[in-house]
């Protein structure tokens, strides 16, 4: 149900009327690693980024090599030495345009039902955020843009958008802008996620670990506002949102080589259970001969 131009559709006027009177009022001078692109109540699709950057005096440099964190080392700290991290997995961050992707998806069982509630409610009508329900929705394959979006005025680069969208069906998978940034209880910098959603937005912390073998994890968890984790914005007045955070959902990506391409695998709990697994291939198209998927020793 179409409610107005303001407050868009009824379920989305509801969630947002959740965040506002659950969440906390935080001013985005004092919490800047909150303050991300919202979306408009009409939806978000793959022209997102166009409207946006028109409206905010930003430039999009499409066509070019992009990634997604152009250099890990952005992600350096006492905890996480992007050093270790294989070749191959920081080659695809810094390049992410030059891959393409394969995915495979895994709902629990007892989640699925969930899972079609969220592509009916939300996912297909505002074209974000739509989680592939079978293997037959990626049987045909995915598109994947990648774009860097700079200050218009200063070409200062201000986050990655990444747009994927089926091939079989033209459902857009997601709208998001990547950056990197601090939270206030982490020390270690965060890859940051920000999907536009109608007057607000969901926000992932994700911080990275490194593991022994050179694969790299990244971990969405935290136990309090302030930490890495899952958050709902929703915009309130000038400067000011209203932020939740959503201890309960939980996700981890581990990037890993295999056999010359790079596999992730996506897993998404809540209170405790998962109840998503994506399994992603990530081949490089034009893989160089003296790349090694190796760290050097």
């Amino acid at each position: 149900m179409w409610l107005d131009d303001t407050r868009g559709h009824l379920v989305d006027w509801a969630t947002q009327r959740w965040v506002r009177s659950t969440g906390r009022r935080v001013s985005l001078t004092d919490a800047q690693w909150l303050d991300g692109p919202a979306g408009k109540p009409t939806g978000i699709g793959t022209s997102f980024f166009d409207t946006y950057a028109a409206e905010h005096a930003l430039r999009l440099l499409r066509g070019q090599p992009s990634g997604l964190i152009p250099d890990l080392d952005v992600l350096r700290s006492t905890d996480f030495d992007p050093g270790t991290i294989a070749p191959a997995i920081a080659h695809f961050y810094g390049h992410t345009s030059a891959y393409d992707l394969d995915a495979w998806s895994q709902w629990t069982g007892a989640f699925r039902p969930f899972g079609v509630a969220l592509a009916v409610l939300f996912g297909r009508r505002l074209q974000q955020l739509n989680v592939p329900l079978s293997n037959l929705d990626t049987s045909r394959g995915m598109t994947s843009e990648v774009i860097r979006v700079v200050d218009a005025s200063t070409n200062k680069p201000l986050f990655t958008a990444w747009v994927r969208q089926l091939v079989a069906t033209g459902n857009v998978i997601y709208v998001g802008a990547y950056s990197a940034c601090t939270v206030p209880d982490n020390a270690t910098p965060c890859v940051r996620v920000a999907f536009p959603l109608p007057n607000g937005s969901a926000m992932v912390f994700m911080r990275p670990v490194a593991h022994m073998d050179g694969s790299l994890s990244l971990v969405s968890a935290g136990q309090a506002f302030g930490d890495p984790g899952f958050y709902f914005t929703v915009q309130d007045g000038p400067g000011a949102i209203r932020a939740r955070y959503l201890r309960a959902l939980r996700e981890t990506i581990h990037v890993y080589p295999v056999d010359g391409d790079l596999r992730a695998d996506h897993v998404l709990s809540l209170w405790g259970t998962t109840f998503l697994r994506v399994h992603y291939r990530l081949r490089r198209r034009d893989a160089a001969p003296s790349l090694s998927n190796r760290r050097d020793r």
